[in-house]
């Protein structure tokens, strides 16, 4: 699993720098319960900026033998055309090593300025595995305020519900982080709790947390 993200991760890096990437963003969570290591990449792909793609590719790994089976690693390219500065459709293929494959096609809605950034993304997919379809919804939110020129504290937060069918909720996660940025470099605390199966088995995990974006 860990080589699988390993190696897509500097693939998506070296494309990303090939196509001279506006933003990529790297995030390792570690604490007492598990360890997440996320990379998330967004560009452009012509000079009208119409078109863009965001990779995502993520780890995370229990340190509990009992939690194990919730261990799992994801890839997923996702080819966006931007209507607007706010709005944006477009079709992504999905791997997860839990779930196996998926297509899907989403909708991201997106406000952002200098101090707050926040983004909703509605998802209908198929998935390969059991040739079942889902809903999915994820909000994503930013907000930073500058203490001088080189310290500035941030706030990020980060929700995801998985619908199975359109109708039976069958994962969901929420994940805070609250830290400092030091010339580029962020750092903090954090904490995930995550829910699993219809009749959700619940885990939570604290830690730190450092991130950066190139």
């Amino acid at each position: 699993m860990k080589k699988i993200i390993i190696i897509t991760s500097f693939l998506t890096i070296g494309f990303a720098n090939y196509l001279q990437a506006q933003f990529t963003q790297v995030e390792l969570f570690s604490g007492f319960d598990k360890t997440d290591f996320t990379l998330y990449s967004s560009y452009t792909l012509n000079k009208s900026k119409t078109l863009s793609i965001n990779n995502l590719a993520f780890f995370q790994k229990f340190k509990d033998t009992d939690s194990q089976v919730f261990d799992e690693a994801g890839v997923q390219p996702a080819l966006f055309w931007n209507l607007n500065k706010h709005i944006a459709i477009g079709p992504s293929l999905y791997y997860n090593s839990v779930a196996g494959y998926s297509e899907r096609f989403s909708a991201k809605f997106t406000l952002k300025n200098s101090r707050v950034l926040f983004v909703i993304i509605p998802t209908v997919a198929h998935t390969e595995q059991t040739g079942a379809s889902y809903a999915e919804a994820f909000a994503q939110f930013q907000f930073n305020t500058a203490i001088n020129e080189k310290v500035s504290l941030w706030l990020n937060g980060q929700f995801l519900t998985i619908w199975d069918a359109f109708e039976k909720q069958s994962r969901s996660f929420q994940q805070l982080r609250a830290g400092v940025s030091y010339n580029g470099h962020q750092f903090g605390v954090g904490v995930d709790f995550d829910q699993y199966g219809q009749k959700p088995i619940e885990k939570s995990s604290f830690g730190l947390y450092i991130r950066k974006t190139l």
